[in-house]
């Protein structure tokens, strides 16, 4: 019997990113607790880690593919799965073009090395414009209007947690999410010392959440209305001359814009909408633009509604007026040591919008996507331009987006369809060809995309704690031969696909004259590169190039691979600094405040300051033990409060003849389902709140666990029509529905007659 060891691993299960020490026996992860030496994290653990070896070792994850014969999913090689790959794919393309395949990145792609690194690459080689990911499901809006404001979509300002004294959050619940769009390790503890060092904490959210309950301030507004309230609060600054813009200021146009645009949200007259008072309004805005150092933050339930562009928007300009964008203390933007080098300010391309639609409803895109509501009927419609066939990454939208039952039918009637995805679920189902990923574990892990929302800038790096199996294949490798399939090479070897990346890049750096590599030979800089893999051999090249690199030497003390593998607890990289001017793409060269298709939307604000919904309204809701759909099938996080319930306020309760336990009818605009009520007070009155991710009852899913304990599907209540239409993103919360009590089974007697 081999003897216990240790291994470091970054947790992939939520975006707060902490570090985690292993405990390995056996070629399994036996144990994990918080790495306390962690420079970012500090030893913090949630559930969701704690649970790392059990999720590991799901003995319903499949490790060989599956191909479909004879209409029947079965076992088959890596080879005989990308040569059916290349044969279902390459007719199909040939004969219909690129335009017949459509794309769907889920949610889990940001959360790995590989899936930050190749569905670039597989989108170029396939060449359509039918992209589909969860960004349409979630964070959009935010994506949008950064990419309006600062010429960049990718340019989120974060709150700078460890130094603001006043914090406005809209829609958010980071003691359950662990953060979003802003990526904390323990968001609850840096929370609690913004309250010890003496500053104020204020959520606004139609739940009194286990955030809310932390809070100096809870404001109970109606769901779908925090464009509203924020609108309101700019126009209490402008009036009561609060507006202090501070160095911002000449980085700054369309302040006068905004303030026009204001005159006609005063607190009064948005009162009644958002069912929070005038007085209360003002004096959010007082005390938050009396604050030394006050940020505003917003989340999903300010993304996921009708306006959640605007809302987005109107964060960043609160932040803006206040002076505190871009300032310690308030919101500012991290560097992550794999972004883009500062450049000398500049006025660069800007942000465009709808620039191709969908075929069928016209959809705009919005950075490069179309809405994940219109896969279906894309799908489904006839004609020139039919979605024929499906790559799905990581993704579920057959649970994850509205009018699953919709969606269910048009993937079960595709020509094609191969899902990457460790499990035969919801979706995966329909697929030709299943390649299941390896399990954590036995992946390396860097995260790309949430280094970008660090509350700080550090860098870390951990290989696979456990060697791959000889019978799976890594992550990296799958994608690659992916790309190399759409490509007509599906045999070649994976490792093309990162050489011809790292040729690409390089020959780009080495001709620009802002490079640390400007006038040098790529192939010289190529034969530097460290790693054991492709995918750590572009890693090496991205933190070489990067803000803090090396520059192939030009700087000694800067980062490489080595140097991060040298450090197995992290490198960290300092606070948040400003990057203003530098970071904006604005065709100005300034924040620009008051964007034309920004101020082309406020006139459909103003004309829902009457339109109140007269009965109930639904949202979601997040579990500690849960992210979306992926964790339902790990015992350790099934039941205590990660239950699919329809809460609701005990005074609509007694209305509606609803009792704690019993079954209530929930109908919206897409269908019905029937769900068990749980009546609590932490739910305001009109509003009732059922979570995400569930409805695990579907025919031919392998979720043994997931499908004991199904629950419901909260978006097949949602077909779909309601969009925010600048960012194309689905309105899941905020939506009308109608509630009632479930009739009790009939009671059968049976009676016997005496012989």
């Amino acid at each position: 019997m081999s003897a216990a060891r240790t291994a470091l691993r970054i947790c992939p299960l939520c975006e707060a990113t902490c570090g985690l020490t292993l405990t390995v026996e056996e070629g399994r992860v036996t144990a994990a607790r918080g790495d306390r030496e962690d420079v970012f994290s500090r030893g913090f653990i949630c559930p969701k880690g704690a649970s790392f070896g059990e999720l590991d070792a799901d003995p319903d994850r499949l490790r060989r593919p599956l191909v479909r014969r004879d209409g029947r999913l079965e076992e088959a090689g890596w080879d005989e799965a990308f040569a059916a790959i290349e044969a279902g794919l390459g007719p199909l393309l040939r004969e219909h073009g690129p335009q017949a395949v459509g794309v769907v990145l889920g949610n889990p792609t940001v959360h790995t090395v590989a899936g930050g690194l190749y569905p670039p690459l597989l989108l170029g080689a396939l060449g359509t414009r039918n992209v589909f990911t969860a960004s349409t499901l979630d964070q959009m809006p935010k994506h949008v209007s950064s990419g309006l404001l600062y010429g960049d979509a990718n340019a989120i300002p974060v709150p700078d947690l460890d130094r603001t004294d006043h914090l406005l959050m809209l829609g958010a619940n980071p003691l359950d999410s662990n953060g979003s769009l802003c990526t904390a390790p323990d968001f609850p503890g840096r929370l609690r010392a913004l309250r010890r060092r003496g500053g104020r904490l204020v959520v606004v959210d139609p739940r009194r959440t286990r955030t809310a309950k932390l809070a100096d301030r809870h404001v109970a507004i109606r769901p779908g209305t925090d464009a509203l309230l924020l609108f309101a609060m700019v126009q209490v600054l402008f009036a009561e001359d609060l507006v202090a813009l501070g160095p911002l200021a000449e980085h700054l146009s369309g302040v006068e814009e905004v303030r026009r645009l204001a005159d006609g949200f005063p607190p009064e007259a948005v009162a009644g909408a958002c069912d929070v008072t005038a007085e209360e309004i003002r004096t959010l805005a007082r005390e938050l633009a009396a604050a030394e150092r006050g940020v505003v933050y917003g989340r999903i339930g300010s993304t996921t509604v009708e306006f959640g562009t605007l809302t987005s928007w109107l964060v960043d300009v609160v932040n803006a007026l206040i002076g505190q964008l871009d300032r310690p203390g308030g919101a500012m933007f991290p560097l992550p040591a794999t972004g883009r080098r500062e450049r000398p300010a500049r006025p660069g391309k800007g942000f465009a919008l709808g620039r191709w639609h969908s075929r069928v409803s016209g959809h705009p895109e919005a950075k490069g996507e179309l809405p994940a509501v219109a896969l279906a009927e894309e799908i489904e419609t006839p004609g020139e331009g039919r979605i024929r066939a499906v790559l799905a990454i990581a993704g579920n939208p057959v649970l994850s987006a509205p009018d699953g039952d919709r969606l269910d039918a048009a993937l079960a009637g595709l020509d094609f369809m191969v899902s990457v995805d460790p499990y035969l679920n919801e979706t995966s189902r329909h697929a030709h060809v299943v390649l299941p990923p390896p399990p954590p574990s036995q992946s390396p892990h860097f995260d790309y995309a949430f280094n970008s929302l660090a509350v700080r800038n550090q860098v870390r790096y951990t290989r696979p704690a456990v060697p791959l199996d000889a019978d799976r294949m890594s992550e990296a490798d799958i994608l690659a031969r992916l790309v190399l399939c759409v490509s007509g090479q599906g045999a070649a070897d994976p490792s093309v696909v990162d050489a011809m990346a790292i040729d690409m890049t390089l020959g780009k750096e080495v001709a620009d004259p802002g490079s640390p590599v400007y006038g040098r030979k790529g192939a010289e800089l190529a034969g530097l590169l460290t790693g054991l893999t492709g995918a750590e051999r572009r890693l090496d090249m991205m933190l070489r190039l990067g803000p803090y690199g090396d520059g192939f030497g030009a700087d000694p003390d800067g980062l490489s691979l080595e140097k991060v593998l040298a450090h197995p607890h992290g490198i960290d990289l300092g606070p948040l600094s400003p990057r203003i001017p530098g970071l904006l793409r604005t065709r100005s060269g300034t924040v620009e405040l008051c964007p034309e298709p920004i101020a082309a939307d406020v006139g459909r604000l103003r004309r829902a300051l009457a339109d109140r919904p007269a009965g109930l309204v639904l949202v979601g809701r997040r579990h500690l033990r849960s992210n979306n759909s992926w964790m339902h099938n790990v015992p350790a996080l099934m039941g205590g409060s990660n239950r699919c319930t329809l809460q609701v306020h005990p005074e609509d309760a007694a209305r509606l003849g609803l009792t704690d336990g019993g079954l209530a009818r929930v109908t919206g605009d897409g269908g019905e389902v029937e769900v068990p009520v749980e009546v609590t007070d932490a739910v305001r009155t009109g509003v009732v709140s059922l979570p995400h991710g569930w409805g695990h009852s579907r025919p031919g899913i392998r979720l043994s666990v997931a499908e004991a304990d199904p629950g419901v599907n909260v978006n097949q209540l949602i077909d779909g029509a309601r969009l925010d239409p600048l960012s194309g993103t689905a309105v899941l919360n905020g939506l009308p529905v109608r509630v009632s009590a479930c009739a009790p089974a009939a009671l059968e007697l049976t009676v016997t007659q005496p012989d």
